[in-house]
């Protein structure tokens, strides 16, 4: 029986994917491990030329009644959030999770986020502690890499909004791994989905961000998914091209990503006026060169404080009575 036949299930995943040979079956193996088993996978191909559009194919092939295959017009490559797009205007569930193909859930991934969201109803979002997998690799020397994400963020708090936007922009908290979140679908619609115009870098926080100004945020404790680090990641590749800083430094991306939250603060009517200075304060040494050896002199003790804001906060989970 086709899926369109089937009643529409809880929880759509979306996994977007551009020569993904190497982890692709092993993230949808991760899915189909799932102890929750109301899910559905659209998998969208964003122009693949290696093995893996046949390999999603055949997952298509294989459990019609559950996984679905997707690409752009003329297999066209149209980028991560274009890809996210059409997968999320495709899904069919109530709820909406993201797992990337290099990415892979922890086999109670989705009944431990569904049944949070399902006992919160004023919230569009959940998102836990992601590792940063090293140890995939077999390799000793990364055995002992595996970290988890720090968020300094008290687990099983609410973030009504906009609280987490003011957090992230002053590196008191991190936005979520992509792998982390599961959404409700009409959340994601109502903020407006993913901005097209960035294909790969921010694209995962300018989303974030747009959501997180619209509905309220449930911090969870539980570790259930694995973000895989590797040299072919996007992530890697901008970082060596030097597009791309691990730290707020001066970065084309990073700029980009300013710019548009200055023009979106304005156009959304965000009444929120602490977040627009914030921005524009980030924005001076682009716009004023001349501020820049100031800027670099004093960035190395705003990142200071920003891990010791972290590291306290992540304190807290360990203390979860205490308040955020």
């Amino acid at each position: 029986m086709s899926a369109a036949a089937l009643p529409p299930p809880r929880v759509s995943v979306v996994t977007i994917f551009l020569n993904a040979e190497r982890f692709l079956d092993e993230a949808v193996e991760s899915l189909l491990a799932q102890t929750y088993r109301d899910w559905e996978l659209v998998l969208v191909d964003d122009g693949s030329t290696d093995g893996s559009t046949a390999m999603a194919r055949e997952w298509a092939a294989r459990f019609p009644e559950r996984v679905r295959y997707a690409e752009h017009p003329g297999h066209a490559n149209r980028g991560m959030s274009a890809s996210r797009n059409l997968g999320i205007r495709l899904a069919r569930g109530e709820y909406v999770a993201l797992l990337d193909a290099d990415d892979v859930y922890l086999p109670r991934k989705l009944e431990h986020q569904v049944a949070l969201l399902d006992a919160s109803p004023g919230v569009g979002m959940v998102y836990g502690a992601t590792e940063y997998w090293y140890s995939w690799t077999g390799r000793p020397e990364d055995a002992a890499r595996d970290r988890l994400r720090t968020r300094g963020l008290a687990p099983g708090t609410v973030f009504e909004a906009p609280e987490l936007v003011h957090r992230f922009l002053r590196e008191a908290a991190r936005t979520p791994c992509t792998c982390g979140v599961v959404m409700r679908k009409d959340a994601v619609e109502q903020a407006g989905g993913f901005e097209e115009g960035f294909g790969g870098m921010y694209e995962d926080q300018v989303f974030f961000l747009k959501l997180c100004l619209r509905t309220a945020v449930l911090v969870d404790g539980e570790c259930l998914d694995r973000y895989r680090q590797h040299e072919d990641s996007w992530c890697h590749q901008e970082l060596t091209r030097g597009r791309w800083r691990r730290t707020s430094a001066l970065s084309d991306s990073r700029q980009a990503f300013l710019e548009w939250l200055e023009v979106f603060l304005q156009d959304a009517g965000i009444g929120d006026r602490g977040l627009l200075r914030k921005v524009r304060r980030e924005l001076l040494p682009y716009r004023h060169p001349v501020l820049v050896p100031v800027w670099r002199a004093l960035a190395p003790i705003h990142r200071l404080r920003a891990r010791i804001d972290r590291a306290v906060r992540s304190a807290r989970e360990l203390r979860p009575d205490r308040p955020a």
